[in-house]
């Protein structure tokens, strides 16, 4: 199994950062534009446990893939899972959690947990290539987050 984990510190009071984490389309807004990201179910404005959501994503070499997950152990104002129920991976176990910081500043941790389906080619294809497109994708929601929210600080 594979972990990424990423943490920003954010210049948005963990109040206001959980409404718009909690807001399914706000995806849209921190998914690169490459992957050809779609809802293609329609979700409420805020999720809920055991919402389950359905998405479209385009993977090079792949062409457009569904992608089911279903958002569970929401512990409100705080951390949520966002978890593979259908789609490119054998395991995805995708962790947020928000900290208050002092001073109107929050961080934001995402950790996601990650196996590939195909036995030892799957491991090599994660460490050629999915390993690589996970950091990208991470780095520009971070990126995105910290353009969004000014004082905010990225460490990789």
């Amino acid at each position: 199994m594979n972990t990424l984990e990423r943490t920003i510190d954010l210049g948005i009071s963990a109040e206001e950062l959980w409404t718009f984490i909690a807001t399914p389309q706000n995806l849209n807004v921190l998914t690169p534009p490459d992957l050809k990201f779609e809802i293609v179910s329609n979700p409420p404005e805020r999720m809920h446990n055991g919402l389950i959501i359905e998405y479209k994503i385009g993977l090079p070499m792949l062409g457009n893939q569904r992608w089911v997950t279903e958002i569970k152990h929401i512990n409100e104002g705080v951390s949520f899972v966002d978890e593979q129920r259908y789609g490119p991976y054998k395991l995805w176990y995708h962790f947020h959690e928000i900290t208050p910081l002092a001073q109107n500043r929050t961080r934001m941790t995402d950790r996601v947990h990650y196996h590939l389906p195909f036995g030892p080619l799957g491991l090599v294809v994660e460490q050629l290539w999915v390993k690589g497109k996970l950091d990208e994708i991470f780095s520009y929601r971070a990126k995105k987050l910290a353009s969004m929210f000014p004082d905010s600080e990225v460490r990789f």
